[in-house]
Formats: C-alpha cells, structure tokens, sequence
C-alpha cells in the first residue's frame, strides 16, 4: 500500500500528541522532530521537509492551538492543511486549446511508464466524451510502437505512426492526421533514456517547438521517491512542463515523490497512475491524498469509483426487485462484478478511514463464489430454494468446488436475504432511517 510507512510513522506522533490534554512547547517540538523523520525516511526531499516543519511548527504554537481544549487534534488539522498545500492545494485540471487538436505531449525517462499512461490519458479523456488519438514518437525503444498501438487499441483510441522516421515530422503529420479524423485531443509518445542527455532534450525541445502543445505533461515514477524529483527539476528546467503525471502510485510507494514534486518545480500533479489496468488513472486531488497519507481513507474517491462501475438505472432496478421479490444469487453475481470494476476488495478497503489490513486481501476469494453462481441455471440463481443436494453436486462438479463451499455460499446468501428482510420490515425501516439520519 502507498504511503504505508509514512502514514504509520505520522500516525504514532501523533497519538502522542492527542493523548495529552494540554501541549507544552517541548512537546510540539519533540511532535514535529518525529514528523520531520518520518518524512525524511519517506524520502521526502530535505530541504521540503524543513520548511514543512517550520510552517507546522509556527502555526502549532500559535494561541489558538495553546488555548484549544483538544490542542492534539488541532496539530493534526494544521498538518493536514499543510500538506494539502504542499502538494497544490487544490486539484489541477488540463487545459484546452482553442483550436482543434488539444496537444498533449508526455515525456519522461525510461521505465516511468509514459507508453502506458498515454493510453490511460487517452482512455480518462474518452469515458469524458472526448475523441483521443495517439502519436508513436519513440522511436528508438525495442517495440515501443507496438506497445502503443496494442493499448491504444484497448482503449480505442486511433494511433498515428511513421516508424522510425524523424519523430519531429512525424508529430507533425499526426497533429494532420487528427484534424483530418476529427479527433479533439492528440496525445504524443516521445521517446524517454534511462538518464538524461542532451540530445533527448534537444529532440524533446524541437517537439515542442513544432507542433506548439497545450500542455507538457511529464511522466515520473512515484517509487524512486527523491530521485523522481531531480528528475522533474531537470525537465522542468529544460522544458517547462505544465504539469506532472505520478506512476506506480499503488505501489510500495514512499511517498516522496508527491509530497516533493510541487514545492520543488512549482509544477502541479495532475494525474496519478493508481493501479496495472489502463482504467486505473486518477486525477490528483490534494485534498484527498493529505487524507490517505494520514490514514483517513479517502471516501470521496472511492464513491467516484462506485458510481463509475455501478449502472445507476440497474441499481433503481435491483432495489425495486429487491424490495419485492427479494435478494436473488443473480444480486450477488452482478455486486461481485462491480466490486471487480472498481479495482477490487483490497483497493476499496484502503480508501475506507480507520481500516488497517494487517495483511494482504486474496482477491481470488471472491473468485470462488463467482465460479460457484455461474455454474447454476439461470432459475437456480433466481431460485434458490431450488438447490436440492443432486443440484448441489452438479453446481460444485461444473464450478471446480466442493459441495462443502457451495453449501457454505449458500448459507452466507441465506443470512444476506434474512438481514434484507429484517431492513424491510417496520422496525428495521426505522433502524435504517436513523442510521440515515446520524450520516447527515
């Protein structure tokens, strides 16, 4: 999990600082001397952690802190606040050209993982209404082209390539070739190194300088933490970049990099690559990753996720069908396959406030009672009073299971259709509208 390490470190300074009912000096300084570790060993850059430190350090001493009753809690909103600036304060959205293709172009060193988040891009700006098209200026990468053109096609966007012929003429064809398709937005693939050299600049520097594009997206790898930094200072410097793309945020991620990238290039994160699947790009909103890097979840991202994966007719209809038929194994079926949307059990976990997984989740288990309910007849699952002890051994022999899980499914199903039942019933009617009510 991202952010793992620093969230716990942050997290036991601050039980220190909340457990006490009134705060002396000595103990926000000791407070703030193991905050400053903690985002050292997170690999934060040094001299970002020392200013971090003096402005925190400034505002805890303040009156309002001293003469608070809660002085701990309003430390930990002060950092809070605090990080959100530190990493922009409020989200970044791209930016529209008035002419017709927007131009992205996305550079970045090898191994970032640029090929794929242009396809990611490409893909978030599609489910947006947009008609994206990408452009193969890699040309010196092993199959690099390929690669674009096979995740391209997934997420059906159009890819424009030249092969190995001078990237700059190739850019400019494509920007041609959007204008005669009718794409609105022209994403470019530049080729990366595995360190930084003049001649990449130059080749980056004369893409930019021909084809003019909207933005400069620049692509870092959120895992190697500070070095992601220098990295970005030194794009920056050369190109000025309008912004920066976090890969591998999903990872066993540090947190450097996010917390660093802004203070340093003054540059904005606008989008975090949070997962393998070209569905998993986020857009980067500081708010919310202040929240998960001091482990209160991250509610609003994963309510953004459910109503992406969940089909809100088909919700009206299955809880009309609910209320008068009653929960069904078809339900179940068709939960899993959102949860599944939605990046999985572990994922949804992770943005949920005051979960702390002591271990990982085995996403195979949903995979079980999956297999189980598709190997049923379509009146099975509807019905499934049905599921006689021959039924059962069928169900578990089409499904690669036991009778012993399929039994065990069935009485999980049982006891979700009992908990139903008591929710529509009066008393449990008024359960739920109080529960509704202390939600409010």
């Amino acid at each position: 999990m991202a952010f793992e390490g620093l969230t716990e470190k942050l997290q036991g300074a601050f039980r220190k600082l909340t457990g006490k009912g009134k705060l002396t000096e000595q103990d926000v300084k000791e407070g703030m001397r193991e905050v400053r570790m903690a985002l050292l060993d997170a690999d934060v850059n040094y001299g970002v952690a020392k200013s971090f430190i003096r402005r925190v350090t400034e505002k805890c001493t303040g009156q309002e802190v001293t003469d608070s009753l809660t002085p701990g809690q309003q430390i930990v909103k002060i950092v809070n606040d605090e990080l959100v600036e530190l990493m922009g304060g409020t989200v970044a959205k791209l930016t529209w050209s008035s002419s017709t293709p927007t131009i992205y172009m996305l550079c970045g060193l090898q191994g970032a993982g640029k090929t794929t988040m242009c396809a990611k891009l490409a893909g978030y700006l599609a489910r947006q209404g947009k008609k994206p098209m990408l452009a193969a200026c890699d040309i010196y990468r092993p199959a690099a082209i390929r690669q674009l053109q096979v995740v391209g096609e997934k997420v059906g966007a159009m890819v424009y390539e030249k092969g190995t012929q001078d990237p700059v003429r190739t850019a400019l064809e494509a920007v041609e070739q959007a204008r005669y398709y009718g794409r609105d937005v022209l994403i470019i693939d530049t080729a990366g190194r595995l360190h930084i050299d003049v001649e990449l600049m130059k080749e980056l520097e004369r893409i930019r300088d021909a084809v003019h594009p909207q933005e400069i997206l620049l692509v870092v790898d959120a895992m190697t933490g500070q070095d992601a930094v220098n990295v970005a200072q030194t794009f920056n410097e050369k190109l000025n970049v309008d912004g920066v793309i976090l890969t591998k945020l999903d990872g066993d991620t540090r947190g450097g990099a996010a917390l660093s990238v802004r203070e340093v290039t003054g540059k904005p994160i606008k989008f975090s690559g949070v997962g393998e699947k070209l569905t998993e790009i986020e857009p980067f909103y500081p708010d919310r990753m202040a929240s998960r890097i001091l482990g209160n979840g991250d509610i609003m991202t994963l309510i953004e996720q459910a109503s992406e994966a969940i089909d809100e007719e088909k919700s009206v209809q299955m809880m009309e069908r609910i209320q008068k038929d009653g929960i069904t194994l078809e339900d179940f079926l068709e939960q899993m396959q959102s949860m599944k949307k939605m990046g999985g059990l572990q994922k949804m976990l992770n943005m949920l406030p005051g979960v702390k997984l002591e271990q990982e989740v085995d996403e195979n288990a949903l995979k079980v009672p999956e297999a189980i309910i598709r190997s049923m007849t379509p009146r099975e699952r509807r019905n499934p009073n049905l599921l006689n002890a021959s039924r059962r051994r069928r169900i578990a022999s089409g499904s690669g299971t036991s009778v012993q899980q399929v039994n065990q499914l069935i009485r999980q199903f049982d006891q979700s259709r009992q908990m139903i039942k008591q929710l529509q019933s009066g008393a449990g009617r008024h359960k739920l509208r109080q529960l509704m009510k202390g939600m409010q």
